[in-house]
């Protein structure tokens, strides 16, 4: 299974279109002999175009260099694309790629949804040294749409494929291609065209009305195609795509909880989707905890002088917390292949399209329901400073920490209506909740290695670092508290709050 960052480019050409000479345009010293292709794809998707609609393709391709099974989706900006042999007679996908695309099928079956046949001609943009900046291809297409009235066309089409070249040059050759009278295409993929106007298309909530209710809808899409765009970077174990995942899910339980009177759904179905969502949230948050405490032992310790690092230290950190995180990422991959976590999709899915009540939402309901979520952490925090000094307090810290951040959030989502002032809030609020979190982080970190320094001398060793390593977490702690003044003073400033009132 091969993965790659495809970058191109592809033009709409006039009957009339020659190639013009690419010498000397990016650094181009040579053209290659023509390549004569002929490519026989049958591409493939839900009865309802689940996968068109999220502008990811699937097929099954012979002839070329590259035959097999070609899926490819968005990936910042540009395409990725995921590519694996296809066996003889294969027609449905290998399990590798079925899972890469389960977030968008939810299950459903997949089925033949247009055969497009390409005679390519390729010719390889090298420069002085051999190095292929780029491949072009002279396509001639025939399509058969093999869903709604079976379309079949015809077109002609250049298609432009970074190789090792630079963004830099392709946009030269760029230039040089629509000078000669070349357009970029108006459809996003061949499928889309061979598909034609009138293939099925997703069904959708009518347009809000107002801004508030744009503003509820916009954001509560946003967070859904966040946890549907993310899943198939979690299931291949990137870090990244873990942690925004779980942001998202942490988003959308702060609206149903923040916003719960504006949205068109009783309460305990509201209960239900947020008990969902929080189940998806924890075992995304296993995993994410596991790999930022090994990244954050792993910098304490590379902080320290060599001759305070006694014993096998980072080995049985790295063994314990490792074990940890690798059974964290079991149950979630078994949570994203369950049929709960397709059903919390589709009711995601509901959700969008019902978002909010008709007539309900006006710009100063949304802002009184952000301006309680504001208050409420503030009453944390108060409550927080009201209690003596150690654990008890602590838990209330770490209470007012999530308090602020569900009106961090709320404050995100209010900024199209309420505008710079509402944004500056949640910027503030975000310094305010690092300070408390920074606090919390040391406590936890804390905690473990008074763990692992019982268990490294239950075991003969020696225990000094660990808990060396814990004092320094608990002096962490206190300068993390020491910022807490200024940070709440700054967002607590009428300019970023009086929107609220």
């Amino acid at each position: 299974m091969a993965e790659k960052l495809e970058v191109e480019r592809k033009y709409e050409l006039p009957d009339d279109f020659t190639m013009p000479s690419m010498i000397g345009i990016a650094d181009v010293a040579r053209v290659t002999a023509p390549d004569d292709q002929h490519l026989d794809a049958t591409y493939y998707d839900t009865a309802g175009l689940r996968l068109t609609s999220g502008r990811v393709t699937l097929r099954r391709r012979s002839g070329g260099n590259d035959a097999g099974w070609h899926l490819k989706r968005p990936s910042g900006g540009e395409r990725s694309e995921l590519q694996m042999p296809a066996k003889p007679k294969q027609r449905t996908p290998p399990p590798e790629i079925a899972t890469q695309i389960r977030a968008l099928t939810r299950g459903e079956p997949l089925h033949p949804v247009a055969r497009i046949r390409t005679h390519r001609v390729e010719q390889g943009l090298q420069d002085a040294a051999g190095t292929t900046i780029a491949l072009v291809a002279d396509d001639i297409v025939d399509t058969e749409s093999l869903v709604g009235a079976g379309v079949v066309q015809r077109w002609r089409e250049l298609e432009v494929e970074l190789v090792d070249g630079s963004p830099a040059d392709l946009a030269r050759i760029d230039k040089a291609l629509r000078d000669a009278g070349a357009r970029p295409s108006a459809s996003p993929s061949k499928l889309s065209r061979a598909l034609g106007p009138d293939h099925p298309k997703p069904s959708t909530a009518p347009a809000p009305r107002s801004a508030a209710r744009r503003a509820v809808v916009d954001y509560v899409t946003a967070q859904r195609d966040a946890v549907v765009g993310h899943d198939p970077e979690v299931r291949l174990g990137d870090a990244e795509a873990v942690h925004k995942m779980r942001v998202a899910t942490r988003r959308l339980r702060s609206t149903l909880r923040t916003f719960a009177p504006l949205l068109n759904a009783s309460e305990g179905h509201l209960d239900h989707l947020h008990d969902e969502i929080k189940w998806l949230t924890g075992l995304l948050g296993e995993v994410r905890d596991g790999d930022v405490m090994a990244q954050r032992l792993a910098d304490l310790l590379a902080a320290e002088p060599p001759e305070l690092v006694l014993g096998p230290v980072q080995a049985r950190i790295t063994q314990l917390l490792a074990a940890r995180t690798e059974g964290a990422r079991r149950r979630l991959i078994a949570g994203l292949d369950s049929q709960r976590y397709l059903t919390l999709l589709n009711d995601l899915d509901a959700l969008v399209v019902v978002a909010v009540r008709e007539g309900r939402v006006a710009k100063r309901e949304l802002h009184r329901l952000a301006r309680r979520a504001v208050r409420r952490a503030d009453r944390r925090l108060a409550s927080a400073d009201a209690g003596p000094a150690g654990t008890s307090r602590d838990e209330r810290l770490h209470e007012a920490r999530k308090a602020y951040k569900r009106a961090r959030y709320a404050a995100e989502l209010a900024t199209p209506v309420a505008g710079p002032a509402a944004a500056a809030l949640a910027d503030r609020i975000t310094d305010l909740q690092d300070v408390l979190g920074a606090h919390q982080d040391a406590i936890v970190t804390a905690e473990l290695l008074r763990d692992y320094g019982l268990r490294a001398f239950a075991d003969g060793e020696n225990a000094f670092t660990y808990g060396l390593l814990h004092a320094r977490q608990a002096e962490h702690g206190r300068i993390a508290l020491a910022a807490l003044p200024r940070a709440r003073r700054r967002a607590s400033r009428p300019k970023v709050r009086r929107w609220l009132s």
